[in-house]
């Protein structure tokens, strides 16, 4: 595999972002979430019994332990927790030199404390298993001062290589072990669109595709996340590539249909771990991407490669018995094999799966280890060998424990994993560093939607129905796009549709809330307080019914309807209830959601009047609209830095040398094409980069190389003007004889 200092730092770049977004989501909902008067107070998770901190902190590893030091309830702990997340993340954002280790060893910190005390699901987990991960692959800029290529960082990049395999891999074999006859039946994307959490207004248009285009869909989706996953080991960089752009072609396609918070642009971040320096300077038009090997060596290249992407068309047309059906104007499909042949076959590739991955992490220690040896000077070898070590056993430790949850999709080879392998992921389990996957096991919503909607009334007998400001309520309402922000009430209602209310015990306090009209749970619902149709004065009686939804349907002539959904009535979901109705009473003290105690007094310190001042700033904007400006702002700024380096450091004799190059285009190839030319430049470069070392500017001369691939962060390798004058002489002379 090539370099890969440019898809690391780009990664490191989206990490940081899907930082920000993650905190800010998270920040705009704790008031109503989490505060004393939220749905589920923050203070009832953590009970200071009088123990140590460290005794806390073993029970529950949340930085709000320490909250009551500094004078500050849970509920403000976990805002101040938010912001300082936030503010970190921006800056990272914004400064290379805070895409440090250290700053994400606080963001994974900060994320986890507030993993303790909230409604967490499975983007959570991924978040915290990848900037975990960030950690060991992030250098150590803020301490070291330096931001040079490390031999060991191919090693640590690795595993996020292997996270995104155990997430395809297993969120495509999950859907086929569950049995659930939709996906055998390829027929899962015909319900999909209309029944995931929170669609997006293209889902609409992708529903009324033809039921042989979603089943085909189907069948690519278990293409793209069963056999492609095995291609991100190939030792061919093309194979990797091709992967990469059918992972990217999976996740867009999820993001436009659907709102799935950050997890779609988090799944992108992962697949950068397939790219190389190379296939990233040809983005940016900075090279070719073509390959210097011999003819020989690229001839059979090709030649696996084209192997390769036959027999995965050959496998795909076998498998899915794909047919073009001349009646139907499209391809017929269905699944060709069965339960028992695919359990076979997942019996015999989960083994085999390991060793692939022991193979290639193998492979990648041994080029960082053969790179640690070939370092001028004994100092820097012997360091840069006992920081191969370190990182090295890191990085097979988290390859070990990570067996653990990536076997639970055969148990088979789960039972014969070592015990020292689970007691070490026993250990680590409660701290999220790896966790297990499987993404819509199970297709919700066949035969309609179950959506949950909420009534109230001050008389009993008019009802009036409360819309959400995302989940489907009103039929003429348009889906929304909120993307990546996670309105996290929004996911519950529609996993509390699925079974009784008796299983969500938050609904409870959300009725109890509303009757209460409490300001802050209001505001989860509709952010302008004035849309809530009770903002006057809270209901008397609430009710909760239960429906199921359908998109609409294109009319006869072809024209769209006016309204995006159609619904019936199902059944009742929470009956009418009041304040001191003895259901509401009963129901309250069966899952503890009555006041025991009074809240823990804040004092007015300038930390808390701070955190009560941002919060005034900040409410009342939509959730959405403050992520999109924040990352927009942060673009914007990396954009313009760029630009700014790159106009300033490019010298008259680089223009020139474009210009030349631009004119002898159609007559010419161009000189940075030519191998031989290639080969003399990296000889140069390679003794002016030895000569360096020897002389103790070894980290100057990486940061210049660093610079030259990414102007936007760094500085670009500087040469001395004479070099450069000679150096476009001998160009632009073999320009003329060929030319000749």
């Amino acid at each position: 595999m090539g370099e890969i200092v440019l898809p690391r730092r780009m990664f490191l770049w989206c990490m940081a972002v899907i930082y920000l977004s993650a905190f800010v989501s998270l920040y705009v909902q704790i008031p109503g979430l989490y505060g004393n008067e939220g749905l589920l107070p923050a203070r009832w998770r953590l009970r200071y019994s009088g123990k140590s901190l460290w005794e806390q902190l073993v029970s529950s590893p949340t930085l709000l332990w320490l909250g009551p030091r500094f004078g500050l309830d849970t509920h403000t702990a976990m805002e101040l927790l938010c912001l300082i997340g936030a503010a970190l993340s921006l800056v990272a954002t914004l400064v290379e030199a805070f895409r440090d280790s250290v700053v994400f060893f606080c963001l994974w910190a900060l994320y986890l404390s507030l993993y303790e005390v909230c409604l967490h699901c499975f983007l959570d987990n991924l978040l915290l298993e990848t900037g975990f991960l960030c950690i060991l692959i992030a250098p150590l800029t803020l301490i070291r001062g330096s931001r040079r290529v490390r031999e060991h960082d191919r090693v640590t990049f690795w595993l996020i290589r292997w996270l995104l395999f155990r997430l395809m891999f297993a969120s495509g074999v999950v859907k086929l072990t569950s049995r659930c006859p939709t996906w055998w039946g390829l027929t899962a994307l015909t319900y999909h669109y209309e029944t995931q959490c929170i669609p997006t207004p293209l889902a609409w248009f992708a529903h009324q595709l033809p039921v042989w285009w979603q089943k085909m869909s189907v069948a690519g989706t278990f293409v793209i996340e069963i056999a492609v996953p095995f291609l991100f080991f190939s030792p061919l960089r093309r194979l990797r590539i091709g992967a990469f752009y059918l992972q990217v072609l999976l996740q867009v396609l999820i993001i436009l249909s659907g709102n799935y918070n950050f997890f779609n642009l988090l799944t992108l971040t992962l697949c950068l771990s397939l790219l190389d320096d190379q296939h990233v300077r040809f983005w940016l038009r900075k090279t070719d991407n073509t390959s210097n090997n011999s003819r020989l060596w690229s001839w059979l290249c090709y030649h696996v490669e084209l192997a390769v992407w036959s027999l995965t068309i050959f496998g795909t047309i076998n498998c899915f018995n794909l047919q073009i059906d001349a009646k139907k104007n499209g391809i017929s499909s269905r699944t060709a094999f069965t339960y028992h042949e695919f359990n076979q076959f997942l019996k015999t590739v989960t083994i085999p799966c390991i060793w692939i991955g022991v193979l290639s992490l193998t492979w990648e220690m041994v080029i960082a280890m053969f790179r640690c040896a070939c370092v001028h000077g004994f100092l820097k070898r012997f360091w840069g060998t006992l920081q191969w070590t370190v990182f090295g056993a890191a990085t097979a430790a988290m390859f070990t424990v990570s067996l653990v949850p990536f076997t639970y999709i055969e148990f088979d080879s789960n039972a014969r994993l070592w015990p020292a392998v689970r007691q070490a992921y026993d250990v680590v389990d409660r701290y999220q560093l790896v966790n297990s996957y499987g993404l819509f096991r199970r297709m919700t919503g066949v035969g309609g939607r179950p959506e949950v909607v909420i009534e109230g009334s001050n008389d009993g007998v008019t009802w009036t129905e409360i819309e959400f400001m995302y989940k489907p309520g009103n039929l003429s309402a348009s889906p929304p796009v909120v993307t990546p922000h996670q309105p996290r009430l929004d996911w519950q209602m529609w996993f509390a549709a699925l079974g009784s209310h008796t299983h969500a015990p938050w609904f409870t306090s959300l009725m109890y809330r509303l009757l209460q009209g409490k300001t802050d749970v209001i505001e989860l619902i509709q952010t302008d307080i004035n849309r809530y149709p009770f903002h006057q004065q809270p209901p008397t009686y609430l009710r909760a019914h239960r429906y199921k939804y359908w998109f609409t349907e294109p009319k006869a002539d072809g024209s769209y309807p006016q309204r995006w959904w159609r619904r019936v009535y199902d059944e009742e979901f929470y009956p009418t209830v009041h304040l001191g109705h003895s259901f509401l009473e009963n129901m309250l003290n069966h899952h503890g959601l009555k006041d025991k105690s009074a809240p823990r007094r804040m004092s007015n310190n300038t930390v808390s009047r701070a955190v009560r001042w941002m919060r005034s700033q900040v409410r009342g904007v939509p959730a959405p609209l403050l992520i999109w400006t924040l990352m927009a702002c942060s673009a914007i700024f990396c954009l313009l830095q760029g630009l700014r380096d790159r106009n300033k450091q490019k010298t008259p004799q680089e223009f020139k040398a474009s210009v030349v190059e631009t004119d002898h285009k159609e007559n010419t190839h161009d000189i940075s094409s030519d191998p031989l030319d290639k080969s003399e430049e990296k000889e140069a470069e390679d003794e002016e980069e030895e000569e360096k070392e020897e002389d103790g500017e070894e980290e100057d001369a990486v940061e210049d190389s660093e610079g030259e691939e990414k102007g936007s962060d760094i500085e670009e390798e500087m040469t001395e003007e004479t070099e450069q004058e000679e150096q476009m002489r001998e160009k632009n002379e073999i320009l003329r004889q060929r030319k000749s």
